[in-house]
């Protein structure tokens, strides 16, 4: 079997499992119908495994899909605005980019731009951490699951001011609940990377396919590690 057919039969396999991490539900968005699930911390970690750019359309095929079979109500503002944050919370995770701080802090601008936003301004600082983590995102996975999590926070909300209107005291009212929820996402989003790469690790050893799964070495366990040749 040539690689490239290896590569894109790994591909759709990613983005079968993103398409059922997508039908388990976790909490819903405030001001619509739309629910956040499981994919909401797989999607992120997609450009990790399959490359920045098929990372990101592997994220785009799991929602259009998702979409088409669930019938999606495209009335609601919420279904549509999803579809951008999680993209960009995969390219931030993907690897270290200049995009990994200008998106933020163009969030932050167009969030304030907003009268809404302007009464509580103070609500775009979360932006800040992207940003923040940027400059740790290659040392500590936490730093590059939380910035990827804000990263997607910070292009769903910069675009909610403007399409979805929510009275400035809902907006401060949510201010724990990110708090909680984002940490969440943090740590669900580097649990489950972890745990796919040393699921692709332990398969690389016990498997022997000619076909080897990306594995980052540094974050599996050392029993799976790769032996250096002697």
């Amino acid at each position: 079997m040539k690689e490239s057919t290896k590569k894109l039969l790994f591909f759709a396999g990613f983005t079968f499992a993103g398409i059922l991490a997508l039908q388990v539900p976790l909490t819903q968005l405030v001001g619509s119908s739309v629910n956040f699930t499981l994919f909401d911390t797989f999607a992120p970690i997609a450009g990790a495994f399959l490359g920045t750019a098929p990372g990101l359309l592997a994220v785009l095929l799991m929602q259009g899909f998702n979409f088409v079979t669930q019938g999606a109500n495209f009335d609601d503002a919420g279904t549509l605005i999803r579809i951008l944050p999680l993209v960009f919370a995969a390219l931030y995770f993907s690897r270290k980019l200049p995009l990994n701080v200008f998106v933020p802090a163009l969030a932050i601008i167009a969030f304030v731009a907003h009268p809404v936003g302007r009464e509580v301004w103070y609500f775009s600082l979360f932006w800040t951490i992207p940003i923040i983590c940027y400059f740790f995102q290659e040392r500590w996975l936490l730093a590059r699951a939380l910035g990827a999590t804000f990263m997607a926070h910070s292009v769903g909300g910069a675009l909610w001011v403007w399409f979805v209107p929510i009275p400035a005291a809902v907006w401060a009212s949510l201010i724990p609940i990110v708090i909680m929820e984002r940490l969440l996402f943090a740590a669900g989003i580097a649990g489950t990377y972890l745990a796919v790469n040393n699921a692709f690790a332990f398969l690389n050893e016990k498997l022997q396919f000619s076909f080897k799964f990306p594995v980052t070495q540094k974050h599996a366990l050392t029993v799976l590690r790769e032996k250096p040749v002697q």
